[in-house]
């Protein structure tokens, strides 16, 4: 479980390539590394992965086929930073809202706007996922814990203050990107279950 608050960026240093598989190589940095062990629990651009490998600071973990196919992670090159946070503990305060770490599609980004202290950024996702982005409501984008802005057909946008461009990777979005997005998981359950009620009262 996590918070979609990112606690760093980090540099991708190796890939171990293989067939529908992946091992990326990360450099963690030292307030990050206390206590990490094999098999704990780490998002990636808002992906939970597994620790397999811990070498001083180099971190290791494996990419399957549905991860590299439904995320942004499969796109990754040496150098590239990704956004990491670790697992929430119990007792640690909660700033964004509870995620898990499963992402249930990309989005692209279609438009930017800046102006002074704030950027407007819009994306472009499936239309069949768009009934779980509503005004006001959470998101996670690569990680990040965001509250959506406004929505139109197929199209939503976040509000991104300084701190956040400065801390995650969006401050160095562009046209065209793609990020991970997943959805609050209340808003999909809220919304699956009117549905189910609505179709079950039109069969009646």
């Amino acid at each position: 479980m996590f918070t979609g608050i990112v606690q760093g960026t980090v540099a991708v240093v190796a890939i171990d390539e293989k067939s529908n598989f992946r091992t990326h190589k990360v450099k963690f940095p030292s307030e990050l590394l206390p206590d990490l062990e094999l098999g704990a629990s780490v998002a990636h651009n808002g992906c939970c992965l597994t620790v397999t490998k811990v070498e001083g600071d180099i971190v290791s973990f494996d990419l399957m086929k549905e991860t590299l196919r439904i995320t942004n992670l499969g796109n990754v090159k040496v150098g590239d930073q990704v956004n990491i946070e670790r697992a929430a503990k119990f007792n640690d305060e909660i700033g964004g809202h509870l995620m898990s770490g499963h992402i249930i599609c990309m989005a692209e980004i279609v438009k930017i706007l800046t102006s002074e202290n704030n950027r407007q950024i819009w994306f472009k996702m499936p239309d069949d996922l768009m009934k779980y982005v509503l005004h006001k409501g959470f998101i996670g984008i690569d990680g990040i814990s965001l509250t959506i802005g406004e929505v139109t057909k197929g199209r939503f946008c976040v509000h991104l203050i300084p701190e956040t461009l400065e801390r995650t990777t969006l401050g160095t979005k562009r046209l065209g990107d793609k990020v991970n997005i997943e959805i609050d998981p209340q808003t999909q359950a809220i919304v699956d279950t009117v549905e189910r009620v609505l179709a079950s009262r039109s069969i009646i």
